[in-house]
């Protein structure tokens, strides 16, 4: 058959929806969905004759109702899928991250199916702010200190640096210029803000007259980062956040962390000694601590930022707080896990 002959074949939309073999799929989907797919496959088969790659005969029906019921199963099936994590890494990033707790998941149930004071002031009866369902819990944990809670930790470091340092220079460790999943990169992340990236010491050693050697008029403030998912070993040097503090203290320098996957108990006693809880870098002398709520603080994607209160009151200024700011769903499970920290 020629390749006109087949094109000019090719069944109408509105034939095939008449016939017997797509009653079933319409039932099931719904017209409207069966009548795009079948546009689309028509087009696609087209396409494929008019390059010559397509078969030399006219579809059935039959076999069009079979195409599109496969097409709509597999768009309409729930995604992402449950699964079972036998990886050996608990807080996986691929597969989710943190399970959230039993009263956490039913908040979310709760605050999805349901209209919230989100951000109204039930006892005053005007508008309030969002962040005040958090407020009293966070001041607990880090007590006389503020804290801000975001959508993620990169939204967390992005919104601080460009509250702080936009158009400055940011000093940084050549040895913390780090790359997590999603090729998500420090530099990049600096580059978003506004701020220039100021790379001091070198990938194995820095140290704190490397620091104070960057100190000029156009340095904003000292970044550590955190490197989680690495380390370099042998011939090493660091500068401690206490060291970093009391150089940055004399010059009006705050010293924030990006911690990542911060804690907010002390893990050692279930064999995670190297991640130090955020309460503890703030005492070594850190005025910001950045880190995520869906790690080993168990809760819902989020990032959380905590320290001086005038720094804080600067980043929730900033036009990308908003942008960056808690829903609905994320805000109740946070708030749900966070209370469980009331008992370590």
């Amino acid at each position: 058959m020629e390749r006109d002959d087949i094109l000019k074949g090719l069944p109408a939309v509105s034939r095939l929806l008449d016939d017997p073999a797509l009653a079933a799929p319409i039932v099931r989907w719904g017209r409207a969905f069966i009548t795009d797919l079948l546009r689309e496959e028509i087009d696609r088969r087209r396409a494929r004759i008019q390059s010559g790659a397509g078969d030399a005969r006219i579809p059935s029906a039959e076999e069009f109702a079979s195409v599109v019921a496969s097409k709509a199963e597999a768009l309409l099936a729930p995604s992402p899928r449950v699964v079972i994590n036998a990886t050996g890494v608990i807080a996986h990033t691929n597969l989710g991250r943190s399970v959230l707790s039993a009263e956490a998941s039913r908040r979310v149930a709760e605050a999805a199916a349901c209209y919230l004071d989100l951000e109204y002031d039930l006892d005053k009866g005007v508008r309030g702010d969002r962040m005040m369902h958090l407020d009293g819990l966070l001041q607990r944990l880090f007590p006389g200190r503020s804290a801000v809670a975001v959508n993620n930790n990169a939204g967390a470091i992005l919104l601080a640096l460009r509250a702080l340092s936009k158009g400055r220079e940011v000093v940084i460790s050549r040895g913390e210029l780090v790359e997590i999943g999603g090729a998500f990169r420090v530099p990049d992340i600096l580059a978003a803000s506004g701020s220039k990236m100021k790379e001091v010491g070198t990938t194995n050693r820095t140290r704190l007259a490397d620091y104070e050697a960057a100190i000029g008029p156009k340095t904003a403030l000292f970044l550590k980062v955190h490197t989680s998912n690495f380390k370099i070993v042998g011939f090493t040097e660091d500068t401690s956040i206490a060291e970093l503090a009391a150089l940055a203290r004399p010059h009006g320098l705050p010293v924030v962390v990006d911690w990542g996957s911060g804690d907010l108990i002390d893990l050692a006693s279930f064999g995670v000694r190297d991640e130090i809880p955020v309460a503890a870098l703030l005492e070594q002398g850190a005025d910001l601590v950045t880190f995520s709520g869906d790690k080993l603080l168990g809760g819902p994607q989020a990032g959380i930022i905590a320290g001086r209160a005038d720094l804080v009151a600067r980043i929730e200024k900033d036009p990308l707080m908003r942008a960056t700011r808690l829903d609905k769903m994320t805000l109740a499970a946070l708030e749900a896990t966070l209370r469980l920290y009331r008992d370590p």
